[in-house]
């Protein structure tokens, strides 16, 4: 059984500096080789649609409210295992947002699951729902120790349809969130009014432009073209936009059979 302890942000390698390794090297004592392997590692940016898909987060924690709440925010059906948990927690499982099981995480509990996140302050446990994940060739993401991950969480920008996401490869959570916030204020609610606009086209384009090359060459027009539509959208003037669509549209030429 292990008890909820205030999480240690900083690096994996310093925080096991001299003690036995926890991550694929299996060395005797940590010597931070793990962190160099990661910012030399290339990730495969992807998307995962997690809509009504079973995802487990082991402990109940600040850190895994956390993830709880950015599965929820994607529509996962989120189970949580936990020993301890925080109000917030007992307070989503109590309104049925997500089943929580209240004992230690024992192996066999990935059965069923899409996905694993690991956020307990326990190293042991942490380092067990990687190892059963690996054996599955499951995904599973340990919270704040990035070798024992096969997948990672980057900082996320979200506005409406438009989400930019931002990884350092577990180098600094801290740059990211400051990226994280400068690309929020450059990119704003315009982008979003726009993907929305541009989005409502599509079936047009497809239905009229019968190559991809065609539909990318009238999108791209609209998008770079002038006026400029996020300047428009800036200034307030939505109905300048419709416009302007309308008017691509119109000068496209109508093939005759």
């Amino acid at each position: 059984m292990y008890r909820t302890r205030r999480y240690d942000s900083t690096m994996p390698a310093q925080t096991y500096r001299g003690k036995p390794c926890v991550c694929q090297h299996r060395l005797e004592l940590c010597d931070q080789r793990c962190v160099a392997d990661m910012m030399a590692t290339t990730f495969y940016m992807a998307c995962l649609k997690l809509t009504e898909r079973r995802c487990l987060v082991v402990g109940a924690g600040a850190v895994g409210l956390e993830k709880i709440e950015g599965l929820l925010a994607c529509d996962a059906s989120v189970h949580v295992i936990a020993t301890e948990v925080d109000a917030p927690v007992q307070e989503l499982a109590d309104a049925g947002d997500i089943e929580l099981t209240v004992r230690p995480y024992r192996r066999g509990d990935l059965e069923g699951h899409f996905l694993a996140i690991a956020a307990t302050s326990d190293t042991d446990v942490n380092v067990a729902v990687f190892e059963e994940a690996e054996s599955r060739a499951m995904l599973c993401n340990v919270v704040d120790v990035p070798p024992l991950c096969s997948f990672i969480l980057p900082a996320i920008v979200r506005t409406g349809p438009i989400a930019i996401a931002i990884s350092t490869a577990g180098a600094s959570p801290a740059l990211a969130k400051r990226m994280k916030r400068e690309i929020g204020e450059l990119f704003g609610d315009q982008y979003a009014e726009l993907a929305e606009l541009l989005n409502d086209a599509r079936g047009w384009a497809k239905a009229t432009l019968p190559t991809y090359e065609e539909r990318k060459a009238f999108f791209e027009g609209i998008v770079n073209g002038s006026p400029d539509p996020v300047d428009l959208l800036r200034a307030g003037d939505r109905q300048a936009v419709v416009e302007l669509i309308a008017s691509r549209q119109a000068a496209v030429p109508v093939s005759l059979p």
